[in-house]
């Protein structure tokens, strides 16, 4: 696939069936998206793959942070992670480091997030960065194994595509609004 199909083609994809890719398959994604912009190249992130009873785990997690006298809500909560056959959790490991404060850093975590969905995409996987109050779950970072400085960014869920509901085409940007020049005068313009 082409780099502009892949970035125009790009969605996220809700509805992951089975199968996922492999974990070598996913090792070697993984290095290719590790290329995103990364100051210091400090490598301020992890993944933590969920497969099968795994998934199980972490909702149980979810359901934990709910009131059980709302059992409808607690079973919708654990059923979440089982939406895709594999779950990468985003995890934030900052550094000290004196030039790279940890705002550069949340971005290169993003950056390599973004390659690697670009780069599961164009292998023909689907995927779907998902987020949400399980983030900040104390019972969540006691099953992912967190530790007190790191911080869950969410999970993407991988997996096949499900072929009778592709997602709507999305209508091309009109980027004009978004790009201003700035003049010898001082002032700021659009461009267009």
């Amino acid at each position: 696939m082409e780099l502009l199909d892949a970035v125009r083609g790009r969605r996220s994809v809700a509805r992951l069936t089975a199968p996922a890719p492999s974990d070598d398959e996913i090792l070697d994604l993984l290095g290719d998206a590790a290329g995103a912009p990364d100051h210091g190249l400090l490598r301020p992130w992890r993944l933590i793959s969920l497969r099968d009873d795994a998934r199980s785990l972490l909702g149980a997690a979810f359901a934990a942070d709910l009131p059980e006298v709302d059992p409808q809500a607690r079973e919708r909560a654990a059923g979440k992670p089982l939406r895709a056959p594999l779950l990468l959790s985003i995890v934030l490991t900052p550094k000290e480091n004196p030039k790279v404060p940890e705002w550069e850093q949340l971005a290169a975590v993003a950056a390599m997030v973004h390659n690697l969905g670009l780069l599961l995409h164009a292998r023909g996987w689907g995927a779907i960065w998902r987020t949400g109050a399980p983030t900040g779950s104390p019972n969540v970072r006691a099953v992912l194994g967190l530790g007190p400085d790191e911080r869950l960014l969410g999970w993407l869920y991988v997996g096949t595509p499900d072929p009778t509901r592709p997602p709507p085409p999305r209508p091309r940007f009109e980027a004009r609004d978004r790009l201003f020049t700035l003049l010898p005068s001082g002032a700021v313009k659009p461009v267009g």
